[in-house]
């Protein structure tokens, strides 16, 4: 039944639509046989309303992997810049939720470590129906260039902070953790909460002995609901790397192990002299900052995804 939903999901969509221009083409034809030029103003807004449906269902087309429908895991770290790359990862981890809001997803954190000047890092965990799917693309380094509100002399820094994207593993996907192979730590939370997270140990730490995986929750007041969290990352951080280790294809995954600094980027945001935001991998351009780091990041999400789709092609 899951399956089938699944597929009725991608299926209907693209019945509608074409039950939509058929209709349009009738629309048209009357149109021209009664000369009603009135009627133009209203295909053409039926045409467009259409042709964004469709691209709408196009994207989704793109996102055929195995566990691209599903929810994700969203972790932003600090970098290179001190107290600079922490205010930079506090807004780059706000742009995500924010495109997550506009998009409709969930948001619920997980985990947040805070620095002066914003986060050293934060985790969130994003619901939604190809949450995974658009996000994918967003693994990497990420540059902000800008005049620093932090230095009195008013001069241009550079600062960098990285993105992990980890898919929500559901129970069709299977992920072996043996329990010898897990250390569990328990303290206590460091975040808001009132008088009950300086009193229990509900924080939860996993470390994954075999590949040295480590992942925390604070969010939940309750020791066993940061568990079940916990154990969420872990299955979607283990899954991204048994997948690197089954298809050997180290230079997709690199910017895990790349350091968060100069030349390991996938895009740079530029405040000052002039406003720019450009991905290197698809050279999507944007000057609109101000939207960008408001939550509108879809041109460069789905033209990543056309840009992976055409590669996987070749």
């Amino acid at each position: 039944m899951t399956e089938l939903k699944a597929l009725k999901s991608r299926y209907e969509p693209w019945k509608s639509l074409r039950a939509g221009v058929d209709d349009l083409e009738a629309h048209h034809e009357l149109a021209l046989e009664a000369r009603e030029e009135a009627e133009s103003a209203e295909i053409e807004s039926l045409l467009k309303a259409l042709s964004a449906r469709y691209e709408k269902q196009n994207i989704l087309e793109l996102m055929g992997g195995e566990v691209d429908k599903n929810g994700c895991f969203l972790t932003v770290h600090s970098g290179a810049g001190g107290t600079e790359a922490c205010d930079w990862a506090g807004m780059l981890y706000r742009m995500y939720l924010r495109w997550a809001e506009r998009k409709g997803f969930s948001v619920e954190e997980a985990d947040r470590l805070e620095a002066e000047g914003g986060i050293k890092s934060a985790t969130a965990k994003i619901g939604g129906d190809f949450a995974y799917g658009y996000l994918k693309g967003e693994s990497g380094v990420h540059r902000l260039v800008r005049i620093s509100p932090f230095d009195a002399n008013a001069r241009r820094h550079t600062s960098f902070a990285s993105v992990y994207i980890f898919p929500e593993i559901d129970d069709s996907v299977e992920v072996d953790i043996r329990p010898e192979d897990l250390r569990v730590d328990t303290y206590r939370s460091g975040g808001a909460g009132g008088q009950h997270v300086n009193k229990t140990d509900s924080a939860v730490r996993f470390t994954h002995l075999p590949t040295g995986i480590v992942v925390a929750c604070q969010n939940e007041r309750s020791q066993i609901k940061n568990r079940a969290i916990a154990m969420s990352m872990l299955k979607a951080r283990l899954y991204e790397y048994y997948r690197q280790e089954k298809e050997k294809e180290n230079e997709k995954f690199a910017q895990e192990k790349k350091d968060i600094s100069w030349g390991n980027q996938i895009r740079s945001y530029v405040f000052q002299p002039y406003t720019m935001v450009k991905d290197y991998r698809t050279k999507t351009e944007m000057g609109n900052i101000q939207a960008v780091m408001d939550g509108d990041i879809d041109p460069f999400i789905e033209e990543y995804l056309r840009f992976a789709w055409n590669n996987s092609q070749h």
